[in-house]
C-alpha cells in the first residue's frame, strides 16, 4: 500500500534507521523497515544472517537431523526392513553443514539487498543517542546518523573461569557444530536445551556420552514429566548421567588423549572431549551503552513492551533484550521494533506476549512447549484442568513405529479456553502450533475438539487430549 493511503499513522518523511547486528532480529527489522519506506543501514562483523542462528541452531539441527535419520535406519527391522548396518559420514555431514550455511547466508542476504537495505561489514557502537560509528576489517571507520538505532548483536557462549578451553578438547557450544573430529565418549557440562540436545546428537552418532547436570533433573525449568521421558530414553541409549552433581573444574591429559571432569559431590568424569553448555553472555560490551546513556543490567539493555530502551529512538532486540532466547522470538521482535518506529503502533496493539511464546527441543523425541507450565500453575495456586493422551493410542504413531510421548493440555476449567501445552514425540516442534495458535487466539478445547482433522495423522492426539 502507497504511504500516503496510510493516513495518520504513516510517517511524512521516511526515517534512517541503523540496525547493529544481522541475526534474526537484525535482519527481520530491516527489511520490515524497509518495506515500510525507511532508509536501512545494517552493520555486521561476522555473518548476515546471525552468528547465533548460522553458526549455531542451524548446524546444530543439521546434525540432529543427520542423527535421527541413523537412528530411524537402526529402528527400520520394526517396520519390515531389512538393512545393512549404517554409519556416520564424519566428513560428509561437516561438507553438509557448510552447504546448508552458505545456502542460507546467501538467501538473507539477497533477501536485505533487494529490499534496498545497506550492508557495511564492521562493528558498530553508540557514540551518542543518535550516533554510531562503524569501525570495518580494514582499520578505516564510518560515522553514522540515525533516527531509529536497533541493538541486535546477540550472544556468545559462557566460559566458566575453571574450564580450560582449547577447541580441541575442552569446547564452547559453537566449537562443537561440529567438533574439531568426532568424540569417541564426549562429557556434555550443562542441563538446558542446548546441553539435552547435544547428549542427543552424539549418543545417536554412536558416541559414549556422560552427561553432568547440576539440578536433579534435565530441562529443570521444564515439565517434570517432559524430563523424565527424555531421561529415560538417555538411560536407554546408554548414556551415564550425573544428576545433582556441579562441574567445578577440567583437566587435560594430552599424553593419554583425555580430559576429566571434576564434580562438587566428588564424582568425576573421564572421557575424550568435553563440551560446555552452561549458558550465554550478551554481545554488549563495546557497544557504548553508557555513551549512549542506555540503562542495562548485566549487560543486557532494559526495554519496554516495544523493546524500547531508556533512551528515546534506540531499541534492543534478540538475545541482548534479555527476553527469551529463541530465534523465533527475535525476529518477532524486530517486525515489531520497525513498525513502532515508523509510527504503525500509535495506537492500541498486540504487544509480544513472551509467555505465549512456542519452544522446542529437536531431541528424539522431540519436545515442544507453549504458554502456562502445569508446575507453574499449581505454585501460584490456579485452577487447571490437565488433560494427556499418550501416542501409544495414536495409530499413526504405531504406523510410523514410534509411540513414545504423550500430549498434554492445559485449559481453564470455568471456560475451557486454552492455557498451554506440551508434547513429548515424534514431529512435537510442528504438533505445538496448533496449540500455540489456541493460547494465542483465546481459543477453548472444543475448537479443537470440533476440528475435523486428518485420519490417521499424530495431530489426532490433540483433539484427543482436549475432549
Amino acid at each position: 500500500m502507497p504511504p500516503g493511503e496510510r493516513g495518520s499513522l504513516w510517517p511524512v518523511t521516511p526515517k534512517r534507521f541503523v540496525i547493529i547486528g544481522g541475526g534474526p532480529a537484525g535482519n527481520s527489522c530491516a527489511t520490515t523497515a524497509a518495506r515500510l519506506g525507511a532508509h536501512v543501514t545494517l552493520v555486521e562483523k561476522d555473518i548476515v544472517g546471525g552468528a547465533a542462528h548460522l553458526w549455531d541452531c542451524i548446524p546444530s539441527k543439521a546434525m540432529i537431523a543427520t542423527g535421527g535419520r541413523l537412528t530411524q535406519i537402526h529402528e527400520a527391522p520394526g517396520m519390515g526392513i531389512a538393512v545393512t548396518p549404517a554409519e556416520l559420514d564424519f566428513e560428509a555431514l561437516r561438507r553438509r553443514i557448510v552447504e546448508i550455511e552458505a545456502k542460507l547466508q546467501g538467501s538473507v542476504s539477497g533477501l536485505l539487498e533487494n529490499q534496498g537495505v545497506t550492508i557495511l561489514e564492521g562493528s558498530g557502537r553508540l557514540t551518542g543517542p543518535s550516533t554510531v560509528t562503524v569501525e570495518h576489517p580494514d582499520g578505516t571507520t564510518t560515522d553514522l546518523d540515525a533516527e531509529v538505532i536497533v541493538l541486535s548483536t546477540g550472544s556468545r557462549p559462557r566460559v566458566p573461569d575453571w574450564a580450560p578451553v582449547d577447541g580441541v578438547r575442552v569446547l564452547t557450544t559453537r566449537q562443537a557444530y561440529p567438533p574439531p573430529e568426532l568424540p569417541e565418549h564426549l562429557i556434555v557440562v550443562g542441563a538446558g536445551v542446548t546441553g539435552v540436545e547435544f547428549v542427543h546428537m552424539f549418543s545417536a552418532f554412536g558416541c559414549r556420552v556422560t552427561f553432568i547436570v547440576s539440578r536433579q533433573q534435565v530441562l529443570p525449568q521444564k515439565d517434570p514429566e517432559v524430563a523424565a521421558a527424555l531421561e529415560d530414553d538417555f538411560l536407554a541409549r546408554g548414556v551415564r548421567l550425573f544428576k545433582g552433581a556441579r562441574a567445578q573444574s577440567v583437566t587435560v591429559d594430552e599424553g593419554a588423549g583425555t580430559v576429566t571432569v571434576q564434580c562438587d559431590d566428588g564424582r568425576a568424569a573421564t572421557g575424550s572431549h568435553v563440551i560446555l553448555a552452561v549458558g550465554s553472555i550478551p554481545n554488549s560490551e563495546t557497544l557504548g551503552l553508557d555513551a549512549a546513556g542506555v540503562a542495562h543490567h548485566d549487560g543486557y539493555v532494559t526495554v519496554d513492551h516495544n523493546c524500547l530502551s531508556s533512551v528515546p529512538g534506540i531499541y534492543a532486540a534478540g538475545d541482548l533484550s534479555g527476553k527469551l532466547p529463541l530465534s523465533s522470538v527475535a525476529a518477532m521482535q524486530g517486525r515489531k521494533i520497525a513498525e513502532h518506529a515508523m509510527g504503525l503502533h500509535a495506537g492500541p496493539h498486540r504487544h509480544l506476549d513472551y509467555e505465549k511464546a512456542a519452544s522446542a527441543i529437536f531431541t528424539v523425541p522431540e519436545i515442544a512447549d507453549v504458554g502456562l507450565a502445569e508446575a507453574d500453575a499449581f505454585a501460584v495456586g490456579r485452577k487447571i484442568r490437565v488433560t494427556k493422551v499418550p501416542f501409544s493410542a495414536n495409530a499413526k504413531a504405531l504406523i510410523e513405529h514410534d509411540p513414545r510421548g504423550f500430549v498434554k493440555i492445559i485449559s481453564d476449567p470455568a471456560t475451557g479456553v486454552v492455557l498451554g501445552g506440551s508434547i513429548v514425540g515424534r514431529n512435537a516442534a510442528e504438533l505445538i502450533s496448533v496449540i500455540a495458535l489456541a493460547v494465542t487466539a483465546g481459543l477453548r478445547v472444543t475448537d479443537i475438539v470440533e476440528s475435523l482433522l486428518v485420519h490417521p495423522a499424530l495431530a489426532e492426539a490433540l483433539a484427543d487430549a482436549a475432549e
